[in-house]
Parts: structure tokens; C-alpha cells; sequence
């Protein structure tokens, strides 16, 4: 028995294929509202002087605007954010800034790249459990203003296990230890990096990413004066428009101490800030309230992989999840895989021998960036928003995760 199926048997599923996911229940966790801020560069784009409660806020008040449900329904509040520091205390007030009355009560996650996601799965698990109607959850990062210093130190006792030491190892690391390990070479990695790019820019062109982007209106600080001015940001900055896989062959190793230095600033996950929305409660609820269904939320699985190649993480997860939904992977529509480094996303496609035509039609983190609280929630924004566009039915978002994880979700889109 293979290591997929061995996770795979500890869970059960009374589902028996796509058929079973589709009936609908008044019970089931559905998604009524999903969108995103812009992605913009770290230290150089439009949210770049966006502190995090200011993007918190932004993302809290348009929920209430756009979705058009009374804050006061809202059962519980989940935000997902990895970098910001007193993340409870920043989460809390900005949804008491927003609108949101004193008794909807709060928390933060953090599982690292997967926090959106698990922000949306902590709420659709307490509507499942009868525990609350209706539920919100967010991701958001500023990589800005709370730039990733790296892992901490670990004691003695701790360090001196070899599996332990690499949780704390920089993720360059890990990217160029898959790229060795399983002979992703950089030519590979620089040809599906310009992929990412180029489907980006002609998604932005087409104006697919118009439906799940709200425009942010935040501060922006002129650097000489410090005088903080109001902008409207309304477009993702980091699609490099024109860009070729030779193109990106002209870029240096980022970590040429590392493995065969594989890995560059052209086919890895930009660094950025920005901000998602979702939405969740009951069918009973959204259908008397009169609010469209977007999608039914099935399930997530999460799954623990060796540190050190923390990138196969979705290798794993996706077959995990499917088995616990009860269908293949031919009942998939699309796919949003997390481009943390081109090698561990080109591993993953291979790996399953995933359809490259259904992954990431868009574009992913290569192209648009990875605010790593954000990515989870951004990717169920953009994965929704492209299988109504497509009239697809099943959705599969999916990630590596710090220290050793990979995380996987499936959507059936409504119709």
C-alpha cells in the first residue's frame, strides 16, 4: 500500500463519485462570496505602505459592502496571516473598524502558505459541526511591512535532530534540494515560470481577473516627505508582460550555494502583498437570505512531508483529498497549485501527471506573487471565478507549506 493510500485509510467517505457531491443538502457548507484585493511587489507596489490592520480593514469593509449579508449574522470571523506579529490584536480591531458589531467574535490562523485555506476550512468545519450559521474568512499579508526574517533558533535539544534543524531552514533551500533530488532541471523550470507569465498577462488583458478583484483604497507614503496620501490600487503590478523562457534564462541563481542553483528571482513566487475574502454558511441559510451560491465547499486534507523538500507537499495532499471526496482526477475542472518555486510545482505536475492545460489557467504565485497568508483564500477567488467563466464544475486548490506540509481543497462550483 502506497503512502497516499495509507493516509487515505484513515479517513472514510460516503461519497460515490461527482454525482454524489453535486446532490445538494441544506446543510452543505456553500461559498456566496469570494474575492480579492490586487497583488502588488513587496516594497515597490501599490499596497506597499498598507500596514496589515489597514489591509484587514480594507478587505472587512468591502466584505460587508459586496456581499450584502448583515455583519451581525456572521457567526465567527477566521483570519489567515503568517507574518503579522499580535495578528488577534490587528484582526479584531479592524473588524470593529469595519462595521462588524462587538459580538461577532474573531480568530487567526497560521499553517504558513496554506493560511488562507485553512482559515476557509476552520469556518466551513464549524458550520459542518452545527456550531455557527454563517462564517468569514480571510487571508491577508503584507510582506512589506512585515518582511520574512527567516526561521528561529532552536535549542539544543531540539536542533540536534537533523529533521527538526531543517524545519528552519531558508526555503530556497528546499526548493533547490527538490530540483536535485528529482532532476528538475533550470531549463524545465525556467519554461513553465514563463507559462505562468504569460497566461497571466493575457488573462489580466483579457480582463479575466476583473470579477474577483475589489480596488483597495489605502495610504501611500511619499518617501522623502513621509506625507501619507489615499490611492486606489485596482490592478495586479506583477505580471511582466513580453516575458520568454530565454528570457528568464538571463537571470542568475538566487542559490548557487544550494543544490545546482536552479532556482532565480524569474521562475519563483514574487514577494507581495495582499488580501482575500470568503464567505461561507449553510445552503438553508444562503438560500433564504436570497444570496447566489458560488460553489460547495467538500473537503480539505493536509498531509506532512520531509522538511527539507517541503515542496512535494501537494504531491501528496491532492491524490489525499480526492480519495476523501470519492472522485479522480479526471472529474477536475481546474487546479490552483501554489508556484512557491517553479521545481516543486513542475515535480507536483508530474508527479500526478496532472493535464498542464488545467493547471493555473491564469497564471500563479510566479506571475502574480505569494502574500502568504493571502494565497489560500486568493487562489478559491480566482480558481471560482475562472471555472464560472469556464461553466466547469470542480475545483482542486492546492499548496506547499513550511516545514514539511501540503494542503488541498475540493470545490464543486454551482450551477
Amino acid at each position: 500500500m502506497d503512502r497516499v493510500k495509507q493516509l487515505a485509510a484513515h479517513f472514510s467517505s460516503s461519497s460515490n463519485g461527482l454525482a454524489a457531491l453535486e446532490r445538494k443538502n441544506p446543510d452543505d457548507v456553500v461559498i456566496t462570496f469570494a474575492k480579492r484585493s490586487p497583488l502588488t511587489k513587496a516594497k515597490k507596489g501599490g499596497l506597499k505602505d498598507a500596514r496589515p490592520d489597514e489591509l484587514m480593514l480594507e478587505m472587512f469593509k468591502h466584505t460587508i459592502t459586496h456581499s450584502k449579508v448583515d455583519p451581525a449574522l456572521i457567526g465567527d470571523i477566521c483570519v489567515g496571516t503568517v507574518l503579522t506579529p499580535a495578528a488577534n490584536y490587528h484582526a479584531k480591531a479592524a473588524a470593529l473598524a469595519a462595521g462588524y458589531p462587538d459580538t461577532v467574535p474573531l480568530q487567526t490562523i497560521n499553517r504558513f502558505c496554506s493560511s488562507g485555506l485553512m482559515a476557509v476550512t476552520t469556518i466551513a468545519n464549524q458550520i459542518r459541526a452545527g456550531q455557527i450559521e454563517v462564517g468569514l474568512a480571510i487571508g491577508v499579508e503584507s510582506m512589506s511591512q512585515n518582511p520574512d526574517s527567516g526561521g528561529p533558533t532552536l535549542s539544543e535539544l531540539i536542533s540536534c535532530n537533523a529533521a527538526a534543524q531543517d524545519c528552519t531552514q531558508p526555503m530556497g533551500w528546499t526548493s533547490e534540494n527538490v530540483a536535485a533530488d528529482f532532476e528538475v532541471s533550470r531549463k524545465d523550470q525556467d519554461e513553465v515560470a514563463a507559462l505562468s507569465f504569460q497566461r497571466a498577462e493575457a488573462a489580466q488583458k483579457a480582463g479575466y481577473f476583473d470579477r474577483e478583484i475589489i480596488p483597495f483604497t489605502v495610504f501611500s507614503q511619499d518617501s522623502k516627505t513621509g506625507e501619507r496620501t489615499r490611492i486606489t490600487v485596482s490592478k495586479d503590478d506583477g505580471v511582466r508582460y513580453g516575458t520568454t523562457a530565454d528570457s528568464l534564462t538571463k537571470i542568475r541563481a538566487a542559490f548557487p550555494q544550494w543544490g545546482n542553483g536552479t532556482t532565480t528571482g524569474g521562475n519563483a513566487s514574487q514577494i507581495t502583498d495582499g488580501a482575500a475574502s470568503v464567505l461561507l454558511m449553510t445552503r438553508r441559510k444562503a438560500e433564504s437570505l436570497g444570496l447566489p451560491i458560488l460553489a460547495k465547499f467538500i473537503t480539505t486534507s493536509v498531509t506532512g512531508v520531509a522538511p527539507r523538500i517541503m515542496g512535494i507537499g501537494p504531491a501528496y495532499a491532492i491524490p489525499l483529498v480526492l480519495q476523501q471526496a470519492g472522485i479522480s482526477q479526471d472529474d477536475v475542472d481546474l487546479y490552483e497549485i501554489n508556484e512557491a518555486f517553479a521545481s516543486q510545482y513542475l515535480y507536483t505536475i508530474r508527479k500526478l501527471g496532472l493535464p498542464i492545460e488545467k493547471v493555473n489557467v491564469n497564471g500563479g504565485a510566479i506571475a502574480l506573487g505569494h502574500p502568504l497568508g493571502c494565497t489560500g483564500a486568493r487562489q478559491i477567488a480566482t480558481g471560482l471565478n475562472e471555472l464560472e467563466r469556464r461553466k466547469g464544475k470542480v475545483l482542486v486548490t492546492s499548496m506547499c507549506i513550511g516545514t514539511g506540509m501540503g494542503a488541498a481543497s475540493v470545490f464543486v462550483r454551482e450551477d
